[in-house]
């Protein structure tokens, strides 16, 4: 007899990966052998999303070349572009991702290629494509013109220029850029996991990443920031504390805390609470009822916040509307999709998990005026 399977497959190891690995005990993130905090701040998110997808932190050169291909595959294919101000219309962000995503894959130039080199310049292409995605859903549902993207700019500018239609400041570029890179992947969560899935049927990329955003749409996955902002926004700054342990003293999940892997602080999450607090200069309240929120919970839970805490306060202080929080993770997170589809397709197996049976047994057939 198989052993009790665990809820949730905890600790069960589903896939051999060189992308990324944690040491949840000592609360570190690892990009191919890079610690996140050696990478945070110092590479682009350019820079990581070649590291993930092609296997290393690449030259002057090579990123020049990578980044040509980026601009390259950055424009919208006509059936997404067609269809655009309707889906706006008629569906909520990440319902419109998931459509516009599969429908792009209907004017990919490697639609009808799964070879290893159309995987590596589909990656690029559906890096390239997910901020514009984001910003011109978001334009297209306030009835607004998208702002043209500057060169000059990369991935993390654009979005929040095409996104505000407002050129941002130089430091804020180098914040959210950095934001890109904490989210880029880790590990086995939900949504890889279903991208792998997917994938290990020898699917084609936009298939595994369509999956991937259909679970990342979850609110126990990509969801919970958005939900930290709305339970900032819903409590009283004078408030903060007694808030807290009502919640808690009810039974309510407090957004933000805890992790399945990490047992001290998501490394992710000490970036994070520095630059909400650097951005909080002008306007301290989010940032000091996100100190006041994490010190209560650890007091009275001793639960650590995750990535998703205090990225709720900064992408607020950047000016990202609440409910593109999580189609923003979908933006960084495409970069770690796409390169485990790659590593899936390199070297597969169909994954088929077994089930433990649990229902009735041994039922009788009666005739339907019998039973």
């Amino acid at each position: 007899m198989a052993d009790k399977p665990t809820k949730g497959l905890a600790d069960v190891v589903a896939a051999s990966t060189a992308l990324s690995d944690i040491d949840g005990k000592a609360g570190r993130l690892f990009y191919r052998g890079y610690d996140i905090h050696d990478l945070a701040g110092r590479t682009t998110f350019e820079e990581t999303a070649h590291l993930l997808q092609r296997g290393d932190l690449p030259g002057r050169d090579r990123l020049a070349a990578y980044t040509g291909e980026l601009e390259a595959g950055h424009d919208l294919g006509p059936l997404v572009a067609a269809n655009l101000a309707e889906i706006a219309g008629r569906q909520q962000p990440m319902e419109a991702l998931r459509t516009l995503v599969s429908l792009g894959s209907a004017d990919d130039p490697d639609r009808d290629s799964a070879g290893a080199e159309a995987d590596l310049r589909k990656a690029a292409r559906l890096t390239a494509q997910q901020p514009l995605l984001v910003a011109a859903y978001h334009a297209a549902r306030s009835g607004a013109d998208l702002t043209p993207a500057d060169p000059s700019l990369g991935i993390a500018g654009n979005f929040l220029l095409q996104v505000s239609g407002r050129t941002p400041e130089r430091r804020a570029i180098e914040i959210f850029d950095a934001c890109l890179v904490l989210h880029a992947d880790h590990t086995m969560n939900a949504s890889t996991f279903a991208a792998r899935v997917c994938a290990a049927t020898l699917s084609d990329m936009h298939s595994a990443v369509v999956a991937a955003i259909g679970t990342l749409k979850g609110p126990l996955h990509g969801g919970a920031n958005e939900q930290v902002m709305k339970t900032l926004q819903s409590i009283s700054p004078d408030g903060v504390a007694q808030a807290v342990r009502d919640r808690l003293a009810a039974g309510e999940k407090i957004m933000g805390f805890g992790h399945r892997v990490y047992k001290t602080e998501d490394p992710r999450a000490t970036h994070l609470r520095r630059m909400s607090e650097e951005l909080s200069a002008d306007d301290p309240t989010y940032y000091r009822m996100s100190k006041e929120m994490e010190e209560v919970v650890f007091e009275t839970k001793g639960l650590y916040p995750n990535v998703d805490f205090y990225a709720a306060s900064v992408y607020h202080y950047l000016g990202i509307p609440t409910d593109l929080f999580t189609p923003v993770f979908s933006v960084s997170r495409m970069s770690g999709w796409t390169a485990h589809v790659i590593e899936q397709h390199a070297d597969n197996r169909l994954i088929r998990p077994d089930s433990e049976y649990i229902g009735r047994r041994d039922q009788k057939w009666k005739p339907i005026d019998e039973r």
